[in-house]
């Protein structure tokens, strides 16, 4: 495997980032939740809902060999969403494209970044300095922050 490259999403990889999204959702998601709340997680988006994604948000590809092996979205300071194609789990692209996306807030300024992580993510953000900021929302997230300036 050589190293990852990152590129700004277009409009042409909305099948494509679907397709990681789905696939990541109902392969990795029932490390943390059960199988009926993921299939229902998965099915909150749609590939037209991901077009509109991309048009609305700043999303970064992780492509390893061609493949694309993750993404990331941002929009101000709040991580919009984070996968990894189940295949490249564990490998590290995850924690790249969280450093890339968090390099990219820090250098725009932004305090401390916000999220709401899946139940079966929760953990990865808070090895990575992200903490608890709230109670489990009605479908499941967890909110969470990161200092980035001090």
């Amino acid at each position: 495997m050589g190293a990852a490259a990152y590129r700004p999403a277009k409009l042409d990889d909305a099948t494509r980032l679907f397709e990681v999204r789905r696939k990541s959702i109902l392969e990795l998601a029932p490390s943390g939740m059960s199988v009926e709340d993921a299939k229902a997680w998965a099915k909150r988006l749609t590939p037209c809902g991901m077009e509109r994604k991309l048009r609305e948000l700043e999303i970064w590809i992780a492509e390893l060999d061609g493949a694309t092996a993750g993404w990331g979205a941002i929009r101000g300071d709040f991580l919009e969403g984070l996968y990894t194609a189940p295949e490249y789990a564990g490998q590290g692209v995850g924690s790249a494209l969280l450093d890339r996306l968090e390099t990219l807030m820090r250098g725009r300024g932004v305090d401390a970044v916000r999220a709401e992580a899946s139940s079966n993510a929760k953990a990865f953000y808070l090895r990575r300095g992200y903490r608890e900021v709230g109670t489990q929302t009605p479908v499941g997230a967890w909110p969470i922050t990161k200092q980035l300036l001090t």
